[in-house]
């Protein structure tokens, strides 16, 4: 076998010993890397191919050029990946060592094909003419079409969930896999884009870190982007099941921006990290993240969307799963048989005005102190900050429906104890992160300004009782 680029296509498991030698390559993309900026003046990211003589590890695929739009843009799953002239290269990291092919922006080239068409739909400048249209995806694509569908987690470690949380298995800085659904990309503010992933699952609560007394001064946040999503986009979320931000720390220069081909469809993220972010889980994308895409028939993918259908047709359908058998006792309605609703539901509601029922956690109070809950006149005026697994909201507690929560006007002491139990502040260590407890509340929708209803929608308590048990 010849060891140069002009005798035609190499096996992967071939190439693996041609180091320092340019040849040409055909695989199937099974990952892909998040583009980025080199520290030079390059753009750069990595492809995973695999043929039939290396049909799980295959070989990465380094790629160099001058601008992002040269980089390949790899569309849909199961694409097929024409390199030519790329030089095969062994490498050290730390105590990483392995080999991969480099792809050199001044002579190597490539063309991106559907596994159904024989014209690329990508090529790069120097990709020859003659190469177009060949026949050589055919072989590949048959064996694509006859190899075993296999989501690929031996690369990085264990797949997980977004309830795998709760389970102590997802630690904050911790590097991990993870199985979603992109619902949505934005850019959120100029230059920083965000994604939101869905994969059925509640990511638990977390501990509110803030102090009660600092919701004047700096109010949690209801959601992390900086701007709430509109609402003809957040109707298009599944009501069920936490939608989990995910976006870059601001020194890395990622290129998220070339992620919007993998909304609307199942994917596996590989070496992603979490953070808390204003007692919220948010997911972090690194120079090393990548992902691949997963057919709706993956067996990881139908088993997510079955342990959903599971959940929201089983008998506690809508209640937070970190919550169940029961949410706290220490507040009741006076709707027992009414059916329980996540608070992305009342968002999503078709009509401005509705009633409803809820298991959430009280993450904050304005005000903050229980001696200013009422106005001089004696009327009970607050704001409580609502969290549940789907979503923060605003809602109001005001007069009478103050006074029917609050059992009508107890001592400043009593209040002061109830306001504890409610925002989970420990008795003994006012310093200490709260974790409030669930609650079960009646929440009815309203609006202010009649000329535009749904940006003045508003929430209210009502006929919900706290239980005094002090």
């Amino acid at each position: 076998m010849s060891k140069n680029v002009e005798s035609g296509f190499v096996r992967i498991i071939d190439a693996m010993d041609l180091i320092n030698k340019r040849v040409n390559l055909i695989g199937l993309i099974t990952e892909i890397g998040i583009p980025k900026q080199t520290k030079g003046t390059d753009c750069c990211c990595t492809l995973k191919i695999v043929d039939e003589s290396s049909p799980t590890s295959g070989i990465s695929v380094n790629f160099f050029a001058g601008t992002f739009e040269n980089l390949p843009h790899v569309a849909s799953p199961g694409d097929i990946l024409q390199i030519l002239r790329v030089t095969i290269k062994s490498y050290v990291l730390g105590v990483d060592a392995g080999i991969n092919a480099v792809f050199d922006k001044n002579y190597s080239s490539f063309g991106l094909y559907y596994a159904s068409n024989n014209a690329p739909y990508q090529v790069s400048s120097k990709f020859p003419t003659r190469m177009q249209g060949n026949s050589f995806t055919e072989g590949l694509t048959k064996w694509a079409l006859s190899r075993p569908p296999e989501t690929d987690m031996a690369a990085s470690g264990e797949c997980l969930s977004l309830k795998d949380i709760e389970e102590g298995r997802i630690k904050e800085g911790k590097q991990l896999n993870l199985i979603c659904k992109v619902l949505h990309m934005c850019e959120v503010k100029q230059g920083e884009w965000m994604l939101f992933v869905w994969d059925g699952t509640d990511a638990p609560p977390l501990s509110v870190h803030t102090k009660i007394d600092e919701e004047f001064e700096n109010p949690l946040p209801l959601q992390l982007e900086p701007s709430p999503l509109s609402r003809n986009v957040l109707c298009e979320f599944p009501t069920v099941g936490t939608v989990l931000r995910m976006t870059s720390n601001h020194h890395q220069k990622l290129r998220l921006h070339s992620l919007k081909v993998i909304v609307d469809k199942w994917v596996q993220f590989k070496n992603i990290n979490f953070e808390v972010r204003c007692g919220l889980w948010c997911g972090i994308l690194l120079p090393t993240s990548k992902f691949s895409y997963l057919s709706n028939e993956d067996d990881l993918v139908l088993q997510h969307k079955r342990k959903y259908e599971e959940r929201v047709k089983g008998k506690w359908k809508r209640m937070p799963l970190s919550c169940i058998p029961t949410p706290s006792h220490i507040t009741y309605t006076d709707h027992k048989n009414e059916p329980l609703v996540t608070l992305m539901d009342v968002l999503c509601h078709p009509e401005v005005i509705g009633k409803f029922k809820c298991v959430a956690r009280v993450v904050a109070t304005m005000p903050d102190h229980p001696r200013d809950f009422r106005a001089p006149c004696g009327t009970y005026r607050l704001r409580l900050t609502l969290e549940d697994p789907t979503a923060r909201i605003h809602a109001y507690l005001y007069a009478e429906d103050g006074e029917k929560f609050f059992g009508g006007y107890p001592s400043i002491d009593t209040m002061i104890k109830m306001h504890k139990m409610l925002l989970g502040v420990e008795e003994t260590d006012n310093e200490k992160p709260r974790n409030p407890p669930w609650v079960q509340l009646c929440l009815n929708s309203y609006y202010i300004d009649e000329n535009d209803v749904w940006v003045s929608r508003r929430y209210r308590i009502f006929d919900t009782k706290f239980r005094v048990t002090l």
